[in-house]
């Protein structure tokens, strides 16, 4: 057998009232002056209030799209070493937990962050000599608060290229289920099937990490029985809790890999400002019939966590729990975009990890059963 090498990430403080930990997390760092990076729609909520409240030294950095970009990163560079910060505190969702982990990236390296790009072993340029980072998620979905890698559209391409490496890792999360109780259904339904598909298609995905394979097993169940429970009721704290365990359990299986899903949604933020989780729930059903005959076994598996029949069913059947129009011509995807979609969607290293092999004809016809 040849040699494998595994990691797993990062302390973490779960639970309510965790964010109530921020200060003595910074000063356990020794971080006196942290640039605190969230997005438009949230700085206009009691969420920021109160962190802010927290540490109302930190200068706050609000400039991130909802899908993040290079010129986000760069704005948040220069506000960060404007105001002489020592540390990064991202709030929120996926965006700004990832544009914090790129904005603390470029704080210290100086390569354009197309250098970084996963696809050209850019990780091997990343060192550890970056500023403390403390993420705080909002949501669950990403589980970006645990992850390795950073998400962000590279202007020359338009492309969501992805910055991976172990250094990229936040130095703590402080997971808190009460920073997610005022998301909006639409969002925690879009958050949810996020961390969903990272589950389960970090479960199917090729890579070899058994660990991984059995969080991304848990994670699917833990989503898939919690989902439905927050939909019904968005104020049981319980099952936003597990909510949170689902998404950070999804981030952390896939440090294993990703597959088809994610290549096909990429471009759909990118290109038309689709909601990345949103776009996983429509395309997933999709891109495990393709896988079907590659990972049956796998396939039943998950429907044993599931306590059902058939996984995919039970895929479709939570998108119309969460009220996700299950076509993408229902979310303003015109057909004629279908064949350019499909020339970005093979240019995103995800689909090289999918259990079944995928042409860029492949990919196009994904999208067409998806249409």
């Amino acid at each position: 057998m040849d040699l494998a090498r595994f990691a797993f990430p990062l302390p973490i403080v779960f639970g309510a009232g965790a964010v109530n930990q921020l200060p003595e997390e910074l000063g356990k760092r020794g971080a006196r002056r942290p640039l605190l990076v969230t997005d438009p729609g949230l700085a206009r909520t009691a969420v920021l209030d109160r962190v802010r409240m927290l540490i109302p030294e930190a200068p706050v950095f609000t400039a991130v799209d909802s899908n993040p970009t290079e010129k986000n990163v760069l704005e948040g560079t220069a506000f960060y070493l404007e105001h002489g910060c020592d540390s990064v505190v991202g709030l929120g969702g996926g965006s700004p937990l990832d544009a914090g982990k790129a904005i603390r990236l470029k704080a210290t390296h100086p390569l354009p962050l197309a250098e970084y790009d996963d696809l050209i072993d850019g990780g091997s340029r990343i060192t550890s000599h970056l500023p403390p980072y403390i993420a705080i998620p909002t949501t669950a979905g990403t589980g970006s608060e645990v992850g390795r890698s950073s998400v962000i559209t590279i202007a020359a391409t338009n492309r969501k290229t992805v910055i991976f490496s172990p250094h990229l890792i936040p130095s703590v999360a402080l997971a808190d289920p009460e920073l997610t109780l005022g998301m909006p259904p639409h969002i925690t339904a879009g958050t949810g099937m996020d961390a969903l598909t990272h589950n389960v298609e970090a479960y199917l995905s090729r890579g070899f990490h058994p660990l991984c394979d059995a969080i991304g097993l848990a994670g699917a169940r833990i989503a898939g029985e919690n989902l439905p429970r927050v939909m019904a009721n968005p104020g049981d704290l319980e099952a936003r809790g597990q909510m949170m365990i689902a998404a950070m359990m999804g981030a952390i299986a896939f440090q294993k890999g990703l597959g088809a899903t994610h290549s096909l949604a990429h471009p759909l933020s990118s290109e038309f400002g689709m909601h990345h989780g949103t776009s996983n729930a429509v395309l997933l059903p999709a891109v495990l019939e393709f896988n079907r005959p590659a990972v049956a076994a796998r396939l039943a598996g998950l429907a044993r966590e599931f306590g059902c029949p058939d996984a995919v069913e039970r895929v479709r059947e939570l998108n119309r729990i969460c009220a996700i129009a299950p076509r993408l011509r229902d979310h303003g995807i015109p057909e004629t975009a279908l064949a350019a979609l499909a020339d970005k969607a093979v240019q995103d290293g995800c689909h090289l990890l999918n259990p079944r092999p995928c042409t860029r004809d492949d990919l196009l016809e994904l999208y067409r059963r998806a249409w």
